[in-house]
């Protein structure tokens, strides 16, 4: 077990703006790779190490079901973190590749392997999720549990990418921040219930040096947003999950039960490329 690590640096400032595809890799590589201890530290518990758990709720795929039948096929998850859903697909009979952005991320994830967290992927891959080097139409099956998506501006551009690397009658699969969250507080008491945010305000909620350097981007869109980029990926929308809180999870910084059981935090979105090879199911 590696010592435990020191608390993280608070930010200068926080602020909602701008913020570009580079200078939010930049920004999201860098804080991943600093708090990639600590956030299995804090959070595996939670995750557990060979899960597939697609939010701070706990809705698992075990119980949704949403990938499909996983024996024999090729799987990718991007933002793939510590590998956790990568390990439960591939415990499923898949051939799973896992892909970080962060080279510290993937390190907590060889070492889960190395401690016996369970059936390890094929391969792990370091790359930005929004441009993947993989050939086209070479998965059958790519998703992510709240990675890349909130962390990068063009959701149509990455979700295009996706598309290409997924088979015809292939499926993908993301969760993120439930896009109405950003309406309230980052807060998990009763004071993260009153609206604070307009909806409409698509401006990155950026954590920056006291120079004006990005140190943590999230990006927001709407729920329609999501979905007219869905299908100008070339997807079809084949289920929206807004999982509910269950009963027992702890909070989760601002995610809690207070929360959760009033507006949900995670949107869940499914997706299929068309083609005569619909192998997937419903």
């Amino acid at each position: 077990m590696p010592a435990p690590s020191p608390p993280p640096p608070s930010p200068d400032r926080a602020v909602r703006r701008a913020a570009g595809h580079a200078e939010s890799v930049r920004a999201g590589r860098s804080w991943w790779d600093e708090e990639a201890e600590r956030y299995h530290a804090e959070h595996g518990v939670d995750l557990g190490d060979a899960e597939l758990t697609w939010g701070p709720e706990g809705a698992t795929e075990s119980e949704l079901g949403v990938l499909g039948p996983l024996a024999g096929r090729d799987v990718l998850e991007v933002g793939a973190g510590a590998a956790q859903g990568g390990r439960w697909c591939a415990r499923q009979g898949a051939r799973v590749v896992c892909a970080d952005l962060s080279a510290g991320m993937l390190a907590v994830a060889g070492r889960l392997d190395h401690d016996g967290a369970g059936a390890a992927p094929v391969a792990y891959v370091q790359c930005d999720g929004a441009a993947l080097p993989f050939a086209d139409a070479s998965m059958d099956v790519l998703f992510t549990a709240h990675g890349v998506l909130a962390f990068v501006p063009d959701t149509a551009a990455t979700l295009r990418e996706w598309a290409r690397v997924v088979r015809p009658g292939g499926r993908v699969a993301f969760s993120l921040p439930h896009p109405f969250r950003w309406v309230f507080p980052d807060a998990p008491g009763p004071e993260g219930l009153v609206a604070r945010h307009s909806y409409f305000d698509r401006s990155a909620y950026v954590e920056e040096s006291a120079d004006g350097r990005a140190t943590y981007t999230e990006h927001h869109r709407t729920v329609g947003d999501l979905v007219r980029a869905v299908h100008a990926a070339g997807l079809v929308l084949v289920d929206l999950h807004e999982p509910a809180w269950r009963e027992g999870r702890r909070t989760w910084g601002g995610w809690s039960a207070v929360r959760g059981s009033v507006v949900p935090g995670t949107a869940l979105l499914v997706a299929a490329r068309p083609g005569a090879d619909d192998r997937q199911g419903s």
